[in-house]
Order: C-alpha cells, then structure tokens, then sequence
C-alpha cells in the first residue's frame, strides 16, 4: 500500500516538474523570438522581480508611479522596435508604443475582447460596458449609443453650465487662500454632471459638506488605487484570500459605498415610473438611466443588477476620467502663463466681458486654442493611459508573429511621447495641433480615447464637458500652479491619476467676479 502511494507521489511530481520545465522551456523561447527584457529562468515573478519592495528603493515614489516610469525605461529601451515584452508574472505582455504597431490591434475589428486584466476591475463595476466580453458588449454598446446622439448632448450643455457656475462659486471662496487642492471639487462636479445628465438624476454633490457623495468620490480613487496594488501581488489573487487581507476589507468597503450609492439612484428611478410618474418610451431623448431601466421592464433577461454594472461603469468612467482630464489641464495651464494668456484673450474675444452667459455648442467652433490646450494636455496625461486586448487568432504585428491568446497593451502615455511624431515630447505645447502641424500625423498617434470599434463611447461628451468646465472657470478667474511637474507625478491607478494633491493659486479676473 505504501509503495503504491510512494510510486503516484513520485508520479504526480515527475509530472509536475515536466510542465513546469516545459513552460520555462516555452517561455525562454517566446522571450528571444520578442524584443523585451528576459527574466531569469526560474523567475516566477517575471519582469516584476524589478519592482523594488522598499519605497526608498523607489526614490520615495509609490509602486503606482514608479511602475509607470519603468515602463518608460523598457520603451525608451527597444523603441526602435516597435513593441517589447514584459513578463507579468507567468503571462507575457506585448506592450505597443508606436502608431504602426497600435493601428494592427485597434483597427482589427476581430480583436474587440478585453484582456484578462480588466478582469481587476470587475468586483467593481461588474460585467458592464467597459469590461464585458465581446458578445455581451455588442448587444450593450447598440442599446446604449442612442444615448449619446448629438442632440441629446446640445441639452447637456445645459447642465454642464449650471454645474460650472455652482463650481465657480465653491472656488471663489477659494480666492483668498495660499493654495486649493482641485482635485475633489472637480470630481464633485463631474459627478453632479454625471448623475443629472447620463442618469437622470440630480444630486447636489457640489453644495452638500461631507457626505455619501464625497465618500463615494474617495472610494473610486481609492479603489482605483487598491487593483494596481492587487495586480502586482500575486499573492493577493486568491479572492478568498484577498478577502482576509487590510487591503481586500477596505476593498469591500469601498465597494458597498458604490452598491449603496447605485441601488439608491436605481430604485428612485424605479419608482417613478411605478407611480407613473415617468411612463415608458414618453421621452424622445432619454438618458441612459432611462434606456437601462425601460430596457429592465420590458425584458425580463436584464435584471436591476445589469443596470448596476452599467451605472458604476458609467459612474466611475464618465465623471472620474473627465475629471482627471480637467485636472491635469488646468494643472498645465497654471504653469504656463503664456498659454492662460491666450486663452483669455480667446474667451474675451468669444464672451466679450459677459460673465454670466452660459456656454453654448455653437461657441466650441470659435475656442480653437483652448481645445488645442485640451488636446495637449491629453497627449501628455491622458486619462485612460493603456488599453490592452487578446488576440482571437494569431497575428503579425510590425513584423513580429503574436500567436492566438496573446494580450497586447496599447500604452498611450507612452505612444503620446514618440519623438519622431511629437518632438521634444515632455514639452507643453498647443500649437502641436495645430491644422499644419498634425496633417500629416499618423492616425494612432494619438488615441486619448482609444480608437477602433472599442472606443469610448462617451468622448463627446467628455470634451463638451471639460471645454464647457474649463472656458467657464478660466473667465472668472487666473490660475496659478504651485508645483513643478517632477513634484506632481502621475500615477497608475487605472486612471492616470496626480501622485498627490494638485494645489492652484486661484485669484478673481476682475475685482467683482461673482
């Protein structure tokens, strides 16, 4: 008995061994047939190995920004090829920095389903728009499209002005200080926007003081920050036992903040039409709330939980991103005093000395300074910093044979740095875009929001928000930044979010703005 025991022991490690030399085998020969940096043999780390444990091993930066920053070192490393790849863990990367090798993923309309790593985002927002795989995203992305036709966002302009002005007012008590923090008042009012536009509700965040709405703010940059930190533990991939850790317990607070905040808005929504308040195909231009929850009482295969996943995905990417987005673009332009200048001059030349009047769609044609600032500072900060995708069949990307299952990540902070398209590329300058100066540049050069059939969705709207935002703040006031950019890092957090606070000098144009 103990012999036989002994001979399937010594089986079962014989052939344990054999997979994992046969692995070791396959990716010692995947790793010289692709530009990248080699882990050792008997690495199970892979390319994370090169991630210092201790903070002060990284210059005192966080794992979140200094992940970033190695990264640059492998695409500056093997920028010549095109692509390179990393080791994450067990599983190989292919990470694309150059238009060429973009434009084979994200013009391929074969290649739509997201990467296993979206799969981090999951126990947050669920199976909706953003991380569902490509059957199930099909059928989404045709029921919601209608939700942002060009008509339906002219009315949300609206909004986004009365959401600007409650904005104006919180930060011109701001005026008299040394320094504001922007970050939470922008993503208080990107949430007001947000919830009273897409979902059909009116929340307040702006005008309430410490409240659910902050908490669910704080919650979504936090969250953000906890799946990077999970990603790079392996040991922390077990649910069951993520779940015990300090990390996973304030993980599954943050998200019983976004399933409170969520099931709230779902069931006032709900009992509305149950009242007969709102009746069903009544509007001719409805939000997505209301497309989702018609949707609801008409099917019975789309239940309240499906209307959840899309509404923290659409929570947590329509007001966190444009959020970020404004941030970084006003951060940069308080550095540059000579771009604030010319900005002002375009919106006095637009508004003339008119305070008070809202934006309109018809204006965005005449600020054509001010978007070419928007689309600088996306270049250099863009909000989504990576897309990644598996390859449905094998494929030959730039000369290099990717076989099936493979992921690839576009990594568009870095392809938004490629000298030969954007020289002196750490440079803030706006008149890159320029019609002269961007005619000739390759179309996946730039991909702030992704490109191909998996583009965001909701773009348009973004940019209509942050130029309504931003033209808005910048007549009323000057601002000043008080950091320098290598002491304002940007972090990885799904988002590309600022390592700290970004702190403004805010002064009044005019001696009685407001």
């Amino acid at each position: 008995m103990l012999s036989s025991v002994l001979i399937v022991t010594i089986a079962i490690l014989i052939g344990m061994f054999m997979v994992v030399m046969n692995y070791l085998c396959w990716r010692r020969k995947f790793s010289r047939l692709m530009p990248g940096k080699q882990p050792g043999f008997f690495n199970p780390l892979g390319n994370l190995s090169e991630l210092p444990l201790s903070e002060k091993s990284r210059n005192g930066h966080s794992v979140n920004v200094f992940l970033l920053q190695m990264l640059g070192g492998f695409s500056k490393l093997f920028e010549k090829q095109k692509l390179f790849c990393i080791w994450f863990f067990c599983s190989p990367v292919i990470i694309l920095t150059k238009a060429e090798a973009v434009e084979a993923i994200l013009s391929d309309p074969k290649i739509i389903e997201k990467s296993w790593f979206y799969s981090w985002l999951r126990p947050v927002v669920g199976y909706g728009l953003v991380t569902s795989g490509n059957g199930k995203w099909r059928s989404r992305r045709r029921l919601l499209n209608p939700c942002f036709h060009s008509e339906i966002l002219r009315d949300f302009v609206v909004v986004m002005n009365k959401q600007a002005r409650v904005l104006i007012k919180r930060l011109q008590e701001e005026t008299s200080k040394d320094s504001t923090d922007i970050v939470v008042p922008l993503s208080l009012c990107a949430l007001d926007v947000i919830c009273e536009t897409i979902l059909g509700v009116s929340i307040s965040a702006q005008e309430r003081a410490v409240n659910e709405f902050s908490q669910f703010v704080e919650s979504v940059h936090r969250g953000m920050e906890l799946i990077v930190e999970r990603m790079g533990n392996c040991l922390h991939w077990s649910d069951f036992i993520y779940s015990f850790t300090a990390n996973g317990k304030e993980m599954k607070k943050y998200i019983k903040i976004g399933e409170d905040f969520t099931r709230s808005v779902i069931q006032e929504k709900r009992e509305k039409y149950l009242r007969g308040d709102m009746k069903i195909g009544e509007s001719k231009r409805s939000s997505l709330m209301d497309v989702l929850m018609e949707h609801h009482l008409q099917t019975k295969d789309f239940s309240e939980e499906d209307i959840r996943e899309e509404l923290i995905t659409f929570l947590v990417a329509g007001h966190d991103t444009t959020a970020t987005s404004i941030t970084w673009a006003l951060y940069l332009i308080g550095l540059h005093p000579d771009v604030q200048a010319k900005i002002h001059k375009e919106l006095d030349l637009v508004f003339g000395d008119d305070l008070e009047r809202p934006v309109t769609v018809d204006d965005f044609k005449n600020l054509k300074y001010l978007e070419r600032v928007f689309k600088e500072s996306d270049r250099l900060y863009p909000a989504a910093p990576f897309f990644a995708r598996d390859l449905s069949d094998d494929a030959n990307i730039c000369g290099y044979s990717i076989p099936k299952g493979s992921t690839c990540l576009v990594l568009a902070y870095y392809l938004h740095r490629d000298e030969d398209v954007f020289p002196n590329a750490e440079i803030f300058d706006p008149d890159r875009f320029l019609p002269e100066n961007s005619a000739n540049r390759h179309h996946y050069s730039y991909v702030p929001f992704s490109a191909g059939l998996r583009n965001c969705i909701g773009q348009r709207f973004a940019i209509m928000e942050t130029k309504v935002i931003v033209s808005s703040l910048l007549r009323q006031f000057t601002i000043e930044s008080l950091d320098p950019r290598d002491a304002v890092l940007p972090s990885l957090k799904i988002h590309l979010k600022p390592s700290g606070p970004v702190r403004l000098r805010i002064r009044p144009r005019y001696s009685k703005a407001l």
